[in-house]
């Protein structure tokens, strides 16, 4: 294994068997993600843009192992060791089934996440750097989920470690546990998804432990792609396709100085300003 990962129980897959070099070093779109499934959300753009470009592969990288996940329906009794392998497994077969060049599931526990693990970042660093991507997908910062905030910190840190000639052209925050259509419109970003339904729907379908039961997530996805694009534009004809909204966060890659926390405040700051500018408000 060309990475040199923490964690004894870390997997690094390959769908097409090729060695892990060989496999890392094609790579040109990242997804880092907190947990097996948000991948599929986040870095959709990317993986359908790579099933559909000769030269483009998609590698993703996961934080979490996941085992403190919901249970629901046929998965209600399970531990959390026997989750943790089943949402492992599943995983796998969304990298089989989107052609992945590689998926690695970095195996740490929520809290290890949430506490700002300096392995973590460690090991996202050198699975950045064995790739070297052009554009990479991760978590928005104003995201609800805590875990979520976590990897996206993580992944800003582990980007700042490489050198400037070898960070991507394009880093995005994209929506999962909170929408971003509250964005002022300069700082929104509209990633097309459009055309790839049937291969988002199956990749969506590869993690029944959570989308059966109370909680279908794809269905959800697919809704709101849909509805992204509806809404997109208050006096635009159209609205056809899909549509999934992100944060550009390239700014942070390169200025080091900035915080997440600034950074996102300049996010809410823009939108308030451009509410005021609406004079039916201040009637």
């Amino acid at each position: 294994m060309p990475l040199r990962l923490h964690n004894p129980g870390a997997d690094l897959f390959v769908p097409d068997g090729r060695a892990p070099d060989e496999a890392l070093a094609r790579v040109t779109h990242v997804g880092v993600g907190a947990h097996a499934d948000d991948l599929e959300l986040i870095g959709f753009h990317g993986i359908a843009h790579c099933l559909s470009t000769p030269g483009c592969w998609f590698a993703g990288a996961v934080a979490s192992d996941g085992a403190r996940a919901p249970r629901v329906g046929r998965f209600a009794g399970l531990a959390d060791a026997e989750l943790r392998e089943v949402r492992r497994a599943e995983q796998r077969a969304a990298a089989e089934r989107g052609r992945y060049a590689a998926v690695a599931q970095l195996d740490y526990s929520s809290p290890a996440v949430l506490s700002g693990d300096e392995r973590l970042v460690d090991d996202l660093a050198a699975f950045l750097d064995a790739t070297r991507p052009r554009v990479v997908y991760t978590h928005d910062p104003a995201d609800r989920h805590a875990t979520h905030v976590a990897t996206c910190a993580a992944a800003i840190a582990a980007l700042r470690r490489l050198p400037d000639r070898w960070r991507p052209a394009r880093v995005y925050g994209c929506e999962v546990w909170r929408g971003l259509d509250w964005l002022a419109e300069d700082d929104l970003v509209r990633l097309d998804v459009s055309g790839h339904e049937e291969t988002w729907r199956a990749l969506l379908a590869c993690f029944p432990s959570q989308t059966e039961g109370v909680r279908p997530f794809d269905a959800g996805a697919l809704a709101r792609g849909r509805a992204n694009a509806v809404f997109s534009e208050a006096r635009a004809a159209g609205g056809a396709g899909r549509v999934w909204l992100a944060m550009d966060l390239t700014p942070l890659v390169r200025d080091e100085t900035l915080t997440l926390e600034e950074f996102v405040r300049e996010r809410v700051a823009r939108f308030e300003a451009e509410l005021a500018k609406n004079p039916a408000l201040r009637g």
